[in-house]
Protein backbone atom coordinates (compact mmCIF):
# COMPACT_ATOMS: atom_id res chain seq x y z
CA UNK A 1 0.00 0.00 0.00
CA UNK A 2 1.37 3.35 -0.43
CA UNK A 3 2.72 5.42 1.87
CA UNK A 4 0.99 8.71 2.25
CA UNK A 5 2.03 12.46 3.80
CA UNK A 6 -1.21 13.98 5.82
CA UNK A 7 -1.02 17.87 4.42
CA UNK A 8 -3.02 18.34 8.33
CA UNK A 9 -5.96 20.62 6.16
CA UNK A 10 -9.17 19.65 7.43
CA UNK A 11 -11.10 18.47 4.31
CA UNK A 12 -8.40 18.14 1.97
CA UNK A 13 -6.40 15.15 3.03
CA UNK A 14 -10.15 13.33 2.42
CA UNK A 15 -10.14 14.51 -0.71
CA UNK A 16 -6.93 13.30 -1.48
CA UNK A 17 -7.91 9.81 -0.14
CA UNK A 18 -5.69 10.20 2.89
CA UNK A 19 -3.49 12.45 1.58
CA UNK A 20 -0.07 12.71 -1.03
CA UNK A 21 1.67 9.99 -1.39
CA UNK A 22 4.98 10.03 0.21
CA UNK A 23 8.46 11.55 -1.80
CA UNK A 24 5.84 13.01 -4.24
CA UNK A 25 6.50 16.81 -5.70
CA UNK A 26 2.93 18.84 -5.84
CA UNK A 27 3.04 21.88 -7.75
CA UNK A 28 0.49 24.39 -5.89
CA UNK A 29 -0.67 27.01 -8.09
CA UNK A 30 -2.66 30.45 -7.89
CA UNK A 31 -3.14 34.12 -8.25
CA UNK A 32 -1.60 35.95 -5.47
CA UNK A 33 -4.06 36.18 -2.24
CA UNK A 34 -5.51 32.97 -2.88
CA UNK A 35 -3.86 30.94 0.21
CA UNK A 36 -0.89 29.48 -1.42
CA UNK A 37 1.71 30.28 1.26
CA UNK A 38 -0.50 29.73 4.27
CA UNK A 39 -1.14 26.17 2.70
CA UNK A 40 2.26 25.87 3.08
CA UNK A 41 2.84 27.17 6.24
CA UNK A 42 0.27 24.74 7.18
CA UNK A 43 1.72 21.72 5.19
CA UNK A 44 4.91 22.11 7.98
CA UNK A 45 3.36 22.96 10.82
CA UNK A 46 1.20 20.52 11.29
CA UNK A 47 3.98 17.62 10.16
CA UNK A 48 5.60 18.70 12.96
CA UNK A 49 2.72 19.32 15.35
CA UNK A 50 0.22 16.23 14.50
CA UNK A 51 2.40 14.16 12.68
CA UNK A 52 5.84 14.47 13.79
CA UNK A 53 7.66 15.10 10.59
CA UNK A 54 10.27 17.87 10.50
CA UNK A 55 10.11 20.45 7.49
CA UNK A 56 12.03 22.66 5.67
CA UNK A 57 10.89 26.17 4.70
CA UNK A 58 13.01 27.19 1.41
CA UNK A 59 11.60 31.05 0.25
CA UNK A 60 12.81 33.56 -2.20
CA UNK A 61 10.21 35.96 -1.59
CA UNK A 62 10.37 36.67 1.96
CA UNK A 63 12.65 37.47 5.38
CA UNK A 64 12.62 34.98 8.38
CA UNK A 65 10.09 37.57 10.42
CA UNK A 66 8.09 37.90 7.61
CA UNK A 67 7.86 33.90 7.27
CA UNK A 68 6.72 33.82 11.06
CA UNK A 69 4.80 36.73 10.89
CA UNK A 70 2.80 35.36 8.45
CA UNK A 71 2.39 31.87 10.38
CA UNK A 72 1.49 33.30 13.60
CA UNK A 73 -1.36 35.74 11.80
CA UNK A 74 -3.12 32.37 11.21
CA UNK A 75 -3.19 30.79 14.56
CA UNK A 76 0.57 28.90 14.19
CA UNK A 77 1.75 29.95 17.80
CA UNK A 78 4.34 27.49 18.06
CA UNK A 79 5.95 28.15 14.65
CA UNK A 80 8.98 30.20 15.91
CA UNK A 81 9.30 27.24 18.60
CA UNK A 82 9.65 24.47 16.07
CA UNK A 83 11.89 26.80 14.04
CA UNK A 84 14.67 27.47 17.41
CA UNK A 85 14.49 23.67 17.98
CA UNK A 86 14.83 22.38 14.68
CA UNK A 87 12.01 21.21 13.48
CA UNK A 88 11.09 23.54 10.49
CA UNK A 89 14.14 24.47 8.98
CA UNK A 90 14.01 28.04 7.19
CA UNK A 91 15.91 29.35 4.51
CA UNK A 92 14.88 32.70 3.79
CA UNK A 93 15.27 34.93 0.70
CA UNK A 94 18.04 36.83 1.81
CA UNK A 95 20.10 33.80 2.25
CA UNK A 96 18.46 31.79 -1.08
CA UNK A 97 19.26 35.38 -3.34
CA UNK A 98 22.65 35.98 -1.83
CA UNK A 99 23.50 32.79 -3.60
CA UNK A 100 25.40 33.30 -6.93
CA UNK A 101 24.35 29.83 -8.71
CA UNK A 102 21.45 27.30 -8.10
CA UNK A 103 24.61 24.59 -7.32
CA UNK A 104 25.29 26.75 -4.20
CA UNK A 105 21.11 26.52 -3.27
CA UNK A 106 21.26 22.74 -3.32
CA UNK A 107 24.80 22.59 -1.65
CA UNK A 108 22.79 24.95 0.95
CA UNK A 109 20.23 22.26 1.06
CA UNK A 110 21.89 18.87 0.41
CA UNK A 111 23.99 20.30 4.08
CA UNK A 112 20.86 19.99 5.99
CA UNK A 113 19.40 16.77 4.54
CA UNK A 114 22.14 14.56 5.39
CA UNK A 115 21.10 12.89 8.35
CA UNK A 116 18.36 15.70 9.60
CA UNK A 117 15.80 13.64 9.39
CA UNK A 118 13.14 16.03 7.27
CA UNK A 119 10.05 14.47 5.78
CA UNK A 120 8.49 17.62 4.43
CA UNK A 121 9.76 20.48 2.00
CA UNK A 122 7.78 24.17 0.83
CA UNK A 123 9.83 26.48 -1.76
CA UNK A 124 7.88 29.15 -2.81
CA UNK A 125 8.35 30.30 -5.21
CA UNK A 126 9.09 29.02 -8.41
CA UNK A 127 8.46 32.47 -9.99
CA UNK A 128 11.80 33.58 -8.01
CA UNK A 129 13.41 30.03 -7.99
CA UNK A 130 13.87 30.60 -12.17
CA UNK A 131 16.29 33.71 -11.63
CA UNK A 132 18.82 31.72 -11.44
CA UNK A 133 18.41 30.97 -14.91
CA UNK A 134 18.98 31.93 -18.35
CA UNK A 135 16.27 30.77 -20.49
CA UNK A 136 13.31 28.82 -20.42
CA UNK A 137 14.59 25.48 -21.06
CA UNK A 138 17.48 25.81 -18.42
CA UNK A 139 14.89 26.57 -15.54
CA UNK A 140 12.79 23.20 -16.51
CA UNK A 141 16.07 21.17 -16.76
CA UNK A 142 17.16 22.20 -13.41
CA UNK A 143 13.56 21.94 -11.83
CA UNK A 144 13.51 17.85 -13.20
CA UNK A 145 16.92 17.76 -11.04
CA UNK A 146 15.67 19.75 -8.21
CA UNK A 147 12.67 17.50 -7.95
CA UNK A 148 14.84 14.10 -8.07
CA UNK A 149 17.25 15.13 -5.40
CA UNK A 150 14.33 16.19 -3.52
CA UNK A 151 12.91 12.40 -4.17
CA UNK A 152 15.81 10.87 -3.78
CA UNK A 153 16.34 12.35 -0.28
CA UNK A 154 12.49 10.80 1.06
CA UNK A 155 10.82 14.66 1.29
CA UNK A 156 7.41 14.96 -0.17
CA UNK A 157 7.58 18.38 -1.54
CA UNK A 158 5.20 21.31 -2.19
CA UNK A 159 6.17 23.89 -5.13
CA UNK A 160 4.57 26.97 -5.29
CA UNK A 161 3.74 28.72 -8.16
CA UNK A 162 2.72 32.50 -9.01
CA UNK A 163 0.13 32.51 -11.77
CA UNK A 164 -1.53 35.79 -13.13
CA UNK A 165 -4.97 34.15 -14.34
CA UNK A 166 -7.78 33.75 -12.06
CA UNK A 167 -8.98 30.53 -13.33
CA UNK A 168 -6.03 27.77 -13.80
CA UNK A 169 -6.71 26.32 -17.58
CA UNK A 170 -5.16 29.68 -19.02
CA UNK A 171 -2.02 28.88 -18.28
CA UNK A 172 -0.83 25.17 -18.07
CA UNK A 173 3.01 24.86 -18.36
CA UNK A 174 5.39 21.92 -18.39
CA UNK A 175 6.29 22.08 -14.35
CA UNK A 176 2.52 20.68 -14.83
CA UNK A 177 4.02 17.88 -16.27
CA UNK A 178 7.17 17.76 -14.30
CA UNK A 179 6.16 17.29 -10.78
CA UNK A 180 3.56 14.20 -9.68
CA UNK A 181 0.51 16.63 -8.35
CA UNK A 182 -1.04 19.76 -9.60
CA UNK A 183 -3.37 21.75 -6.93
CA UNK A 184 -4.87 24.96 -7.91
CA UNK A 185 -5.92 27.49 -5.31
CA UNK A 186 -8.37 29.98 -6.78
CA UNK A 187 -10.45 32.66 -5.45
CA UNK A 188 -13.43 34.84 -7.42
CA UNK A 189 -14.75 38.55 -6.75
CA UNK A 190 -17.64 38.71 -5.00
CA UNK A 191 -19.62 42.40 -3.62
CA UNK A 192 -18.32 41.72 -0.03
CA UNK A 193 -15.42 39.83 -0.51
CA UNK A 194 -13.82 37.06 -2.49
CA UNK A 195 -15.00 33.37 -2.15
CA UNK A 196 -11.79 31.07 -2.25
CA UNK A 197 -11.64 27.46 -3.94
CA UNK A 198 -9.49 24.50 -4.15
CA UNK A 199 -8.76 22.24 -6.98
CA UNK A 200 -6.48 18.80 -6.83
CA UNK A 201 -6.39 18.86 -10.94
CA UNK A 202 -3.53 15.83 -10.74
CA UNK A 203 -2.32 12.81 -8.33
CA UNK A 204 -0.24 10.61 -10.20
CA UNK A 205 -0.89 6.76 -8.84
CA UNK A 206 -4.00 7.82 -6.51
CA UNK A 207 -7.69 8.31 -6.67
CA UNK A 208 -8.67 11.79 -6.33
CA UNK A 209 -11.95 13.60 -5.96
CA UNK A 210 -11.36 16.25 -8.66
CA UNK A 211 -14.62 18.69 -7.86
CA UNK A 212 -13.70 22.07 -6.94
CA UNK A 213 -14.35 23.02 -3.25
CA UNK A 214 -14.77 25.55 -1.12
CA UNK A 215 -12.26 26.60 1.37
CA UNK A 216 -11.86 29.72 4.04
CA UNK A 217 -8.66 30.93 5.47
CA UNK A 218 -9.02 31.54 9.45
CA UNK A 219 -7.33 30.83 12.91
CA UNK A 220 -5.79 27.79 12.41
CA UNK A 221 -5.49 27.96 8.80
CA UNK A 222 -7.05 26.52 5.56
CA UNK A 223 -10.34 24.42 5.96
CA UNK A 224 -11.63 22.85 3.06
CA UNK A 225 -15.39 21.89 2.83
CA UNK A 226 -15.21 18.64 1.15
CA UNK A 227 -19.27 18.05 0.89
CA UNK A 228 -19.59 21.29 -1.41
CA UNK A 229 -18.60 20.08 -4.67
CA UNK A 230 -20.19 19.89 -7.69
CA UNK A 231 -21.03 24.03 -7.75
CA UNK A 232 -20.61 26.74 -10.16
CA UNK A 233 -18.40 29.61 -8.99
CA UNK A 234 -20.25 33.11 -9.18
CA UNK A 235 -17.91 36.03 -9.92
CA UNK A 236 -18.82 39.63 -9.61
CA UNK A 237 -22.09 40.48 -11.74
CA UNK A 238 -22.79 37.05 -11.54
CA UNK A 239 -19.90 36.10 -14.19
CA UNK A 240 -18.86 32.22 -13.92
CA UNK A 241 -15.97 30.71 -14.04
Amino acid sequence: MQEQVKTGVEGLDSILNGGIAADASVLVSGNPGTGKSIFGLQFLYEGVRRYDEKGIYVSFEETDDDIRGAAESVGFSEWAAFVEEGDVRVYDKRGMLGEETFTAVIDALLDDLDGGGYRRIVVDSLTMFQLFFDDEREKRTYLLKFVDILKENGLTSLLINEQGAVFPETEIGLENFLTDGNVYFIQTPTDSGVNRYVWVAKMRKQDIDTDIFPMEIGEGGITVYERAGGFSMMGRNGSVF
